[in-house]
């Protein structure tokens, strides 16, 4: 999911975060463009009610302005973005830059952020596919951070 607002570091993230999934052999079944990072949840409420979906990646730069709306938009969009995969069960990775960055700090972080986000997303799929085959009744999980896959 992409926002078109700032469309000149996000398109760049998604061409980014398309090629990353690529290389690692994860599958991008849709490239679903929202107007910004604060109408992100309603779409991925969406996507997520989708069965062949098994996480979504959400990609969006929040720019400082002169006001705290940037922090409002982001803060927002990211507990929403958090309590739908909550929900659902399943990942929403934040590819969300922001708040209180500048434009140029924005670029920066257009190249690391959506591989991140993918990786992130990939991973917690292969780990919660993992935990269930592996928790039966009377198993206990301690921690499985040592597979970094």
């Amino acid at each position: 999911m992409v926002s078109e607002f700032n469309s000149e570091i996000t398109f760049k993230m998604l061409e980014r975060a398309r090629n990353h999934a690529g290389k690692i052999g994860a599958k991008v079944s849709y490239v679903l463009y929202v107007p910004g990072t604060f109408d992100m949840p309603l779409a991925v409420e969406r996507l997520l009610k989708k069965k062949n979906i098994d996480a979504v990646v959400t990609l969006g730069a929040v720019i400082k302005g002169d006001t705290r709306h940037d922090d409002i938009v982001a803060e927002n969009a990211a507990r929403l973005i958090a309590d739908l995969s909550l929900k659902h069960g399943k990942p929403v990775a934040l590819g969300v830059t922001g708040p209180g960055m500048t434009i140029d700090q924005a670029r920066e972080r257009a190249e690391l952020v959506p591989v991140r986000a993918v990786n992130a997303a990939v991973n917690m799929v292969a780990r919660l596919r993992k935990l269930q085959k592996a928790v039966g009744e009377g198993t206990v999980v301690i921690n499985d951070t040592a597979d970094n896959n």
